[in-house]
């Protein structure tokens, strides 16, 4: 989660909004990504999918049966929906998102088999968002 929180700093430096995520397959570390929405004008370029797509490159397949995505804030709906479709065995996130999370609009989102712990550095995830969006206003 560390590592995601740096992807997340990094973001918040480059004016996005600060989530990082990590893929780690078989302790390894395969994809390392931050949201790209603003950089790339696109609204589907969440950290999430952005390290899903990497980690899929990285080993050659599009399921992640093996992995644990660890993200600074409760994945959306869409990154919900990507995560269940790549089979993602576990996925650790800090901050939960009562405003857009996957919980409120879409439990079920993910792949039946995907284990989720939440609020692993919850604070310091939640602190750099109210960080963003207070320098913001």
């Amino acid at each position: 989660m560390r590592m995601a929180l740096q992807e997340a700093r990094a973001a918040f430096e480059a004016g996005e909004i600060p989530v990082g995520a990590v893929v780690v397959c078989k302790d390894r570390v395969v994809a390392r990504a931050h949201n790209l929405t603003e950089c790339l004008g696109d609204v589907t370029a969440h950290a999430e999918m952005q390290a899903i797509t990497s980690a899929s490159a990285s080993l050659g397949g599009k399921y992640l049966t093996d992995c644990t995505l660890y993200v600074t804030l409760e994945p959306c709906v869409m990154c919900a929906g990507a995560i269940g479709w790549s089979q993602l065995s576990r996925v650790v996130f800090g901050a939960g998102d009562d405003k857009r999370g996957y919980r409120r609009f879409a439990p079920e989102a993910l792949h039946p088999k995907t284990r989720v712990e939440s609020g692993i550095l919850a604070d310091e995830c939640a602190a750099l968002m109210k960080s963003f969006f207070k320098r913001r206003r």
